[in-house]
Protein backbone atom coordinates (compact mmCIF):
# COMPACT_ATOMS: atom_id res chain seq x y z
CA UNK A 1 0.00 0.00 0.00
CA UNK A 2 1.40 2.87 -0.68
CA UNK A 3 1.74 5.78 1.53
CA UNK A 4 3.69 9.07 0.89
CA UNK A 5 4.71 11.58 3.40
CA UNK A 6 6.23 15.19 3.50
CA UNK A 7 9.14 16.03 3.23
CA UNK A 8 10.22 17.56 6.40
CA UNK A 9 11.85 15.17 8.80
CA UNK A 10 11.37 12.66 6.70
CA UNK A 11 13.48 9.66 8.09
CA UNK A 12 11.21 10.15 11.82
CA UNK A 13 8.02 10.29 9.51
CA UNK A 14 9.13 7.03 7.43
CA UNK A 15 10.18 5.29 10.88
CA UNK A 16 6.42 6.53 12.52
CA UNK A 17 5.19 5.34 8.60
CA UNK A 18 6.37 2.00 9.04
CA UNK A 19 5.59 1.75 13.00
CA UNK A 20 1.52 2.73 12.05
CA UNK A 21 2.06 -0.42 9.60
CA UNK A 22 3.49 -2.81 11.80
CA UNK A 23 1.17 -1.89 14.50
CA UNK A 24 -1.72 -2.43 12.15
CA UNK A 25 -1.04 -5.95 12.02
CA UNK A 26 0.35 -5.91 8.21
CA UNK A 27 3.81 -7.25 9.25
CA UNK A 28 3.81 -9.38 11.96
CA UNK A 29 6.37 -10.51 14.81
CA UNK A 30 8.78 -12.38 12.92
CA UNK A 31 7.90 -11.50 9.45
CA UNK A 32 10.51 -10.30 6.97
CA UNK A 33 10.01 -6.16 5.44
CA UNK A 34 9.72 -5.97 1.54
CA UNK A 35 12.78 -4.78 -0.03
CA UNK A 36 14.38 -1.70 -0.15
CA UNK A 37 13.35 -0.75 -3.65
CA UNK A 38 9.67 -1.51 -2.65
CA UNK A 39 9.62 0.58 0.50
CA UNK A 40 11.50 3.41 -1.36
CA UNK A 41 8.73 3.75 -3.76
CA UNK A 42 5.95 3.22 -0.66
CA UNK A 43 6.89 5.81 1.49
CA UNK A 44 8.24 8.15 -1.68
CA UNK A 45 11.31 8.58 -0.11
CA UNK A 46 14.93 7.85 -1.40
CA UNK A 47 16.90 4.24 0.56
CA UNK A 48 19.32 6.59 2.56
CA UNK A 49 15.85 7.73 4.23
CA UNK A 50 14.47 4.94 4.42
CA UNK A 51 17.69 3.24 6.06
CA UNK A 52 17.83 5.94 8.59
CA UNK A 53 14.54 5.01 9.32
CA UNK A 54 14.98 1.54 9.47
CA UNK A 55 17.81 2.32 12.13
CA UNK A 56 15.74 4.27 14.14
CA UNK A 57 13.18 1.81 14.63
CA UNK A 58 15.81 -1.06 14.99
CA UNK A 59 17.35 1.06 18.14
CA UNK A 60 13.91 1.51 19.97
CA UNK A 61 13.37 -2.77 19.31
CA UNK A 62 11.21 -2.55 16.69
CA UNK A 63 13.08 -4.31 13.86
CA UNK A 64 16.15 -6.26 13.33
CA UNK A 65 18.31 -5.88 10.27
CA UNK A 66 20.59 -9.34 9.47
CA UNK A 67 22.85 -9.29 6.85
CA UNK A 68 22.05 -10.87 4.27
CA UNK A 69 18.66 -11.98 5.40
CA UNK A 70 16.34 -8.78 5.45
CA UNK A 71 14.80 -6.24 8.14
CA UNK A 72 12.49 -8.20 10.70
CA UNK A 73 9.82 -7.50 12.95
CA UNK A 74 10.91 -7.76 16.40
CA UNK A 75 8.33 -6.12 18.36
CA UNK A 76 5.11 -3.86 18.22
CA UNK A 77 6.01 -1.44 20.47
CA UNK A 78 9.17 1.01 20.89
CA UNK A 79 11.08 0.31 23.86
CA UNK A 80 10.60 2.72 26.46
CA UNK A 81 14.06 4.78 27.58
CA UNK A 82 14.45 3.58 31.03
CA UNK A 83 17.66 3.65 33.79
CA UNK A 84 19.11 0.74 34.62
CA UNK A 85 16.84 0.02 38.02
CA UNK A 86 13.80 0.14 35.97
CA UNK A 87 15.22 -2.47 33.28
CA UNK A 88 15.84 -5.00 36.16
CA UNK A 89 12.60 -4.81 37.65
CA UNK A 90 11.35 -5.32 34.14
CA UNK A 91 13.28 -8.95 33.62
CA UNK A 92 12.61 -9.30 36.90
CA UNK A 93 9.11 -9.32 36.30
CA UNK A 94 9.04 -11.05 33.00
CA UNK A 95 11.55 -13.36 34.36
CA UNK A 96 8.61 -14.00 36.96
CA UNK A 97 5.84 -14.84 34.64
CA UNK A 98 8.33 -17.43 32.80
CA UNK A 99 8.98 -19.40 35.61
CA UNK A 100 5.16 -19.63 35.78
CA UNK A 101 5.01 -20.78 32.39
CA UNK A 102 8.18 -22.98 31.93
CA UNK A 103 8.36 -24.82 34.78
CA UNK A 104 4.43 -26.15 34.18
CA UNK A 105 5.52 -26.92 30.60
CA UNK A 106 9.00 -28.31 31.58
CA UNK A 107 6.72 -31.06 33.40
CA UNK A 108 4.28 -31.18 31.09
CA UNK A 109 6.75 -31.79 27.84
CA UNK A 110 8.73 -34.52 30.24
CA UNK A 111 5.14 -36.81 29.50
CA UNK A 112 4.51 -35.43 26.22
CA UNK A 113 7.20 -35.24 24.07
CA UNK A 114 7.30 -37.13 20.89
CA UNK A 115 10.69 -37.89 19.13
CA UNK A 116 10.47 -35.06 17.06
CA UNK A 117 10.12 -32.81 19.91
CA UNK A 118 13.35 -34.13 21.12
CA UNK A 119 15.19 -33.91 17.95
CA UNK A 120 14.22 -30.11 17.98
CA UNK A 121 14.82 -29.71 21.68
CA UNK A 122 18.41 -31.08 21.01
CA UNK A 123 19.36 -28.44 17.98
CA UNK A 124 18.32 -25.64 19.52
CA UNK A 125 19.99 -26.72 22.42
CA UNK A 126 23.28 -27.34 20.35
CA UNK A 127 22.53 -23.57 18.76
CA UNK A 128 22.60 -21.84 21.69
CA UNK A 129 25.88 -23.84 22.87
CA UNK A 130 27.99 -21.92 19.58
CA UNK A 131 30.78 -20.09 20.42
CA UNK A 132 31.35 -16.34 19.33
CA UNK A 133 27.46 -15.53 18.84
CA UNK A 134 26.79 -12.00 19.46
CA UNK A 135 24.05 -10.83 22.19
CA UNK A 136 21.19 -10.71 19.72
CA UNK A 137 22.05 -14.45 18.56
CA UNK A 138 22.68 -15.83 21.58
CA UNK A 139 19.37 -14.35 22.86
CA UNK A 140 17.42 -15.60 19.91
CA UNK A 141 18.73 -19.08 20.26
CA UNK A 142 18.20 -19.31 23.40
CA UNK A 143 14.58 -18.50 23.32
CA UNK A 144 14.72 -20.97 20.46
CA UNK A 145 15.34 -23.91 22.70
CA UNK A 146 12.94 -22.26 25.17
CA UNK A 147 10.13 -21.96 22.99
CA UNK A 148 10.87 -25.84 21.60
CA UNK A 149 10.47 -27.36 25.69
CA UNK A 150 7.20 -25.03 25.34
CA UNK A 151 5.92 -26.77 22.48
CA UNK A 152 6.86 -30.41 23.36
CA UNK A 153 4.30 -29.46 26.33
CA UNK A 154 1.51 -29.77 23.36
CA UNK A 155 -0.36 -27.08 25.05
CA UNK A 156 -1.49 -24.18 22.93
CA UNK A 157 -2.13 -21.61 25.50
CA UNK A 158 1.21 -21.93 26.76
CA UNK A 159 2.78 -21.78 23.54
CA UNK A 160 0.49 -18.59 22.80
CA UNK A 161 1.54 -16.92 26.22
CA UNK A 162 4.88 -17.42 25.55
CA UNK A 163 4.28 -15.81 22.15
CA UNK A 164 2.87 -12.96 23.56
CA UNK A 165 5.51 -11.38 25.77
CA UNK A 166 8.57 -13.18 23.77
CA UNK A 167 9.24 -9.80 22.23
CA UNK A 168 9.22 -7.63 25.26
CA UNK A 169 11.42 -10.76 26.99
CA UNK A 170 13.98 -10.73 24.01
CA UNK A 171 14.75 -6.96 24.30
CA UNK A 172 14.81 -7.34 27.46
CA UNK A 173 17.22 -9.89 28.01
CA UNK A 174 19.31 -8.48 25.42
CA UNK A 175 19.59 -5.30 27.10
CA UNK A 176 20.43 -6.88 30.84
CA UNK A 177 23.41 -9.40 28.77
CA UNK A 178 24.71 -5.87 27.42
CA UNK A 179 24.71 -4.60 31.26
CA UNK A 180 25.64 -7.88 32.94
CA UNK A 181 27.11 -11.11 31.02
CA UNK A 182 26.49 -14.49 32.12
CA UNK A 183 28.78 -14.82 35.28
CA UNK A 184 29.35 -18.85 33.31
CA UNK A 185 28.30 -19.35 29.84
CA UNK A 186 29.56 -23.48 31.05
CA UNK A 187 27.29 -23.33 34.13
CA UNK A 188 24.65 -21.94 31.87
CA UNK A 189 24.35 -24.45 29.18
CA UNK A 190 24.67 -27.56 31.87
CA UNK A 191 21.38 -26.23 33.37
CA UNK A 192 19.82 -26.15 30.06
CA UNK A 193 21.51 -29.36 29.18
CA UNK A 194 19.88 -30.79 32.73
CA UNK A 195 16.28 -29.52 31.55
CA UNK A 196 17.12 -31.43 28.01
CA UNK A 197 18.06 -34.94 29.46
CA UNK A 198 14.84 -34.81 32.52
CA UNK A 199 12.50 -34.01 29.45
CA UNK A 200 14.58 -36.96 27.33
CA UNK A 201 14.07 -39.46 30.24
CA UNK A 202 10.15 -38.45 31.10
CA UNK A 203 11.14 -37.24 34.48
CA UNK A 204 8.23 -33.97 34.78
CA UNK A 205 9.29 -33.30 38.49
CA UNK A 206 13.07 -33.00 37.61
CA UNK A 207 11.92 -30.99 34.26
CA UNK A 208 9.87 -28.70 36.52
CA UNK A 209 12.72 -28.42 38.94
CA UNK A 210 15.57 -27.63 36.66
CA UNK A 211 13.72 -24.84 34.54
CA UNK A 212 12.32 -22.97 38.01
CA UNK A 213 16.39 -23.24 39.47
CA UNK A 214 17.39 -22.26 35.92
CA UNK A 215 14.84 -19.17 35.60
CA UNK A 216 15.36 -18.53 39.52
CA UNK A 217 18.92 -18.42 39.32
CA UNK A 218 18.63 -16.06 35.92
CA UNK A 219 16.18 -13.64 37.83
CA UNK A 220 18.49 -12.91 41.13
CA UNK A 221 21.53 -12.36 38.83
CA UNK A 222 19.82 -9.28 37.25
CA UNK A 223 18.68 -8.34 40.53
Amino acid sequence: MAQHIERHRLASQAADVLLGRIQAGEWPLGHRLPGESTLSVQLGVGRSTLREAIRELAGKGVLDSRQGAGVFVTATDPAEDTDTVLRRATIASVTEARIAIEAEAAALAATRRTPADLRTIRRTLTARGVDGLTIAEHVDADMAFHRAVITAAHNDVLTQLFDVFLPRLRLAMIDMLKIRPVASKSEDHAAHCELADAITARDPAAAAVASRTHLSALKESFT
